[in-house]
């Protein structure tokens, strides 16, 4: 292991400006395959492609390469004792420092111990773990292997993980005896049990790996779990990578968030692992001596592709934090970036909204200096959310990215790109070279120039999905039957005459209210501007003769929330328009949210409309308990 500290942080010398990035945009759209045949360089090959894309083959079709070999071989002369991962510990004392050498050993070793146990190339992989080195591990040999890894998240209930484990296949599974949270410990091994019991006729689940991330006891069932450390130890450092397909699948992932079937979006190995590793470097100014920290858990596709594949394909140093934002106390993020450095910080506006509510005086106790690129993911942030992290944390000194994409685009799609395109507060600004964004009325005819509809993709760009696990019907009805020719994105925009892009939320989080369009985000937004609130979230619900009426739920910054409501429909009136005012405000002391930091507007839309059941599962919520809460509020007929 390597303790020598990290390298001194770059500055913040673009490598773009606004020239570069236009001709770079104009080369993609005027010949796109030749634009992409350049920027697959940053890839090693196996079988370099001649067909860069084919309507009906995919990307790269023709090409051979390895996922793991471009995140960790091809490094070893250059970069072998530079660190790869720094795995920061709960415990402040506790951290290690991983060289790239010390990486490629401990995934070869895993890789064998999963080829040992009979895993092979096409095989499904669940990895159930919580922020530990094993999760990355984990999913490089998987890669080594041709194994497709399904990353499971861990907030999960048993009969989510049954419902993931049953879709998938997956034949081994690699979870931990517990998992720490503040002073709490995560079942996670309990949990498996209990989903393998759910269905064992349905689950083809042989093995079951276990990480001991404590010294708590670990409950193990004889001929199927198998302590992972000895397995290691006496595993070779050395493992022969195979040669995949540029569109073999890489991984499996299920979107957050979804009722009813689970769906799993495929993603392949070269394109995604090329946009991946171009959007890694372009929108976040990645340098040599980069410490980037994305706050993502890897059971989401923002830590696959900016926890693991886009930063290490790039030579990179990333960041993994076990810990929570504010334990033991306000400021342990800010901590960590003192710390260890941190260059580059990546994270929710959920979370910046919570950070936010502790006072600025929490961040000014630490150096944040060797910060020079802030970004945002997960939602669009509101301008008091994007306005304290310039000024407070980015010290006004720092780019920030606000970045749009989704599961299905494999990475990110709309984005500020340092010194080359300005940033507008909240805006995601305008589109990556080779991304092509439109909007669309309800027709499905284009808008031109500055408006507001549905936004959609032109064309195709390499991180694209493959398809839905097991269901390409699904998958093309979904993405592609809405509006033929185009990619659906599910979500609305807005176009300003600079032809920045805003997004106003999920398309089935516009209310319509007599026929005027109301974007849920446009209502949070303005909310966002006063301080006493700390966030807020619109629904709309029938009505029988406005066709809808929203309902607002309001968080409070402070306890007293006295004619906070009443000021609330002032504000919404004065920024959004008298047709915009809700006709009822709760003021409530939580939003029900997944751990990724979205809010659950059907669970709220459920509850405003008097349904007391059939909620679905809840096991993915940061906080269960908030549900309940929320109907004893509206059962009270707690309105303003």
């Amino acid at each position: 292991m390597s303790d020598a500290p990290p390298a001194a942080p770059a500055a913040l010398r673009p490598r773009l400006d606004a020239t570069a990035y236009q001709a770079l945009t104009d080369a993609a759209r005027r010949d796109p395959k030749r634009y992409w045949r350049k920027e697959m360089g940053r890839l090693d090959w196996i079988q370099t492609p001649n067909e860069i894309f084919d309507d009906s083959k995919g990307w790269f079709a023709d090409g051979k390469l390895n996922a793991s070999i471009n995140c960790l071989d091809r490094h070893l002369k250059q970069r072998g004792e530079q660190t790869a991962v720094i795995w920061q510990a709960e415990d402040r004392d506790t951290n290690l420092h991983l060289t790239y050498r010390e990486l490629h050993a401990r995934v070869c070793r895993m890789a064998n111990v999963l080829r040992h146990q009979g895993v092979k190339r096409g095989d499904r992989v669940a990895i159930h773990l919580p922020s530990v080195v094993e999760g990355i591990v984990g999913m490089l040999a998987c890669a080594r292997l041709g194994a497709m890894h399904v990353v499971l998240f861990g907030g999960f209930s048993a009969e989510a993980i049954a419902d993931r484990l049953a879709d998938s296949g997956a034949v081994l599974a690699i979870t931990a005896n517990v998992g720490r949270r503040g002073a709490k410990r995560i079942p996670f091994k309990v949990t498996m049990d209990a989903a393998l019991a759910l269905r064992p006729d349905a689950l083809a689940v042989r093995t079951v790996l276990v990480v001991e991330v404590t010294d708590d006891p670990v409950p193990m069932q004889a001929g199927r779990d198998l302590l992972l450390a000895p397995l290691l130890a006496d595993a070779s450092t050395e493992c022969a990578p195979e040669s995949m397909n540029a569109n073999d699948p890489l991984f499996l992932l299920y979107t957050s968030g979804s009722t009813g079937k689970p769906k799993g979006i495929v993603h392949g190995t070269g394109g995604y692992l090329l946009w991946a590793a171009y959007t890694q470097e372009m929108v976040f100014d990645h340098q040599n001596g980069d410490i980037f920290w994305c706050t993502a858990d890897i059971g989401w596709i923002t830590g696959h592709s900016y926890v693991v594949y886009g930063p290490l394909a790039n030579g990179g140093t990333v960041l993994l934090f076990e810990g929570m934002p504010s334990h033991p106390g306000p400021g342990r993020w800010w901590e960590v970036i003192q710390q260890h450095k941190v260059t580059t910080f990546y994270t929710s506006p959920t979370a910046i909204r919570a950070l936010m509510r502790e006072g600025d005086d929490v961040p000014a106790r630490y150096d944040l200096s060797t910060l020079r690129v802030l970004g945002t993911v997960g939602e669009p942030i509101s301008h008091d959310a994007w306005a304290w992290f310039d000024d407070v944390i980015g010290q006004k000194r720092c780019a920030l990215v606000d970045t749009w994409w989704q599961t299905e685009t494999g990475g990110i799609m709309i984005s500020p790109i340092p010194g080359a395109v300005k940033e507008k507060p909240a805006s995601a600004t305008l589109p990556l070279p080779g991304v092509r964004p439109l909007l669309l009325d309800e027709k499905g005819y284009p808008i031109e120039g500055a408006g507001e509809g549905i936004l959609c993709l032109d064309g195709s760009w390499p991180g694209h999905a493959l398809t839905i696990w097991q269901d390409d019907a699904l998958f093309k009805t979904t993405y592609l039957a809405p509006y033929p020719g185009h990619y659906f994105t599910g979500d609305g925009a807005r176009r300003d005459e600079d032809g920045y892009y805003w997004i106003t939320g999920r398309v089935d989080d516009v209310i319509n209210v007599s026929g005027h369009r109301i974007g849920s985000a446009e209502i949070e937004d303005a909310l966002a501007a006063d301080h006493a609130i700390a966030e807020s979230a619109a629904i709309g619900i029938p009505h029988d003769l406005k066709g809808q009426s929203i309902v607002v739920y309001l968080v409070p910054r402070h306890e007293n929330a006295d004619g906070l409501a009443e000021r609330a429909m002032k504000i919404i009136a004065a920024k959004v328009g008298r047709y915009a005012v809700p006709e009822i405000i709760h003021i409530v002391p939580d939003l029900p949210k997944t751990r990724s930091g979205k809010n659950v507007r059907r669970l709220m839309r459920k509850i405003a409309c008097g349904e007391r059941e059939g909620f679905g599962d809840l096991s993915t919520l940061a906080d269960p308990g908030v549900v309940k809460v929320l109907i004893e509020i509206v059962n009270r007929g707690d309105k303003k």
